[in-house]
């Protein structure tokens, strides 16, 4: 198989524009042609002065709307509950707070190297993170966004029927190390399955997931809504597992914003304005939750245009801008992480929070 890669066990890895003016007079022995040329020689010179000056004013009204510069988030990666990055960008959040926001696509190792390098100030992201912060990646989460958008599913008739029923079976994923596999993972060790030992990763773009199954490449898969959900209704698939009513996961934030440790302490404002635009988002998305699945189908952040089923989507996830909870949901996954070996063997869930958790709105 091309583009695949199967692997066996979990890997976590990590306008500035130049103007020149010139004046150009031909030489005219008619007085008047003289005059007429001084005149459109001045007449020149003083557009100059006034465009000169109107791009200054441009450019102060533009650093004055923009005070905390440019952003750029990585957030175009299909799922439905990327919602608060979409709406802060297209309702102007981003841009009430001083941002010029960018929203850009990339894979998970990009955007950790983004998060060291200064590239990305924050992210939208769940407990991907949470490993490579005991490797010294110095991330703090300022605040849970939403809960539910991930599902584990099979296909019509499969023999899969529990979740026990996954040992030694293919699991197809999007990512090593991605939120699917992680959410995953407390799914299998709850089973009583090794997430390490008793099944096999499979990597696949999310769009092909069905395909693979189809191939009979895979048994199963974990991915973000829509996709499978989309799976559900049109083909008859199962979920195992819906992390929105799973007890396992109801009632818990499943995506934080992550910010990174030396832009919090080199620019806390920024971070905070940051915030404030994510909080905006999250209120306006909870009180339009249709006006926010129409807004992700007319931009196509989203592979479905099936609105109502997009609507209910959205309204499941409780959007609620947190910082409290997000405490007590940091200490609880890092206990059910702790069953899976996806964090450092006997990780303390007060210590860890303790060292993770930032209130940025009360620092």
């Amino acid at each position: 198989m091309k583009n695949i890669k199967k692997i066996t066990a979990l890997a976590l890895s990590l306008a500035i524009m130049a103007a020149g003016l010139s004046a150009c007079g031909s030489k005219d022995t008619a007085a008047g042609s003289t005059q007429a040329a001084g005149s459109s020689s001045s007449a020149a010179s003083t557009a100059a002065v006034s465009s000169a000056a109107g791009s200054t004013t441009a450019l102060q009204s533009s650093t004055e709307k923009f005070k905390f510069g440019k952003l750029k988030i990585q957030a175009l990666g299909g799922g439905a509950c990327g919602a608060p990055s979409y709406v802060a960008f297209e309702k102007g959040f981003f841009a009430e707070e001083g941002l010029d926001a960018e929203l850009v696509s990339g894979t998970l190792d990009e955007l950790k190297t983004g998060l060291v390098t200064g590239e990305f100030t924050v992210t939208n992201g769940d407990f991907q993170y949470f490993p490579s912060i005991q490797e010294g990646m110095d991330l703090k989460i300022i605040g849970g966004l939403h809960k539910g958008c991930i599902r584990l599913v099979v296909p019509p008739n499969s023999p899969i029927k529990t979740t026990k029923d996954l040992k030694g079976k293919r699991i197809g994923i999007d990512e090593m190390g991605g939120t699917p596999q992680s959410v995953a993972t407390i799914v299998l060790a709850n089973a009583g399955i090794d997430p390490k030992t008793g099944v096999t990763w499979v990597v696949y773009p999310l769009d092909q997931l069905t395909t693979a199954v189809k191939k009979g490449e895979i048994d199963a898969f974990a991915a973000w809504d829509p996709f499978g959900v989309l799976a559900e209704q049109k083909e008859g698939y199962t979920a195992l597992s819906d992390i929105s009513t799973d007890p396992l996961f109801a009632g818990k934030s499943c995506c934080f914003l992550y910010a990174s440790k030396k832009q919090l302490d080199e620019n806390p404002e920024r971070v905070a304005a940051i915030a404030r635009a994510y909080k905006k988002a999250t209120e306006w998305i909870k009180a339009n939750p249709e006006e926010t699945a129409k807004l992700e189908i007319e931009k196509k952040y989203v592979a479905t245009d099936d609105l109502n089923l997009l609507t209910q989507l959205i309204k499941s996830y409780d959007y609620e801008y947190t910082t409290n909870n997000s405490y007590e949901d940091i200490k609880y996954f890092v206990e059910q992480f702790n069953k899976t070996g996806f964090l450092k063997k006997g990780t303390d869930p007060k210590q860890f929070a303790d060292q993770v958790y930032f209130d940025i709105f009360n620092r």
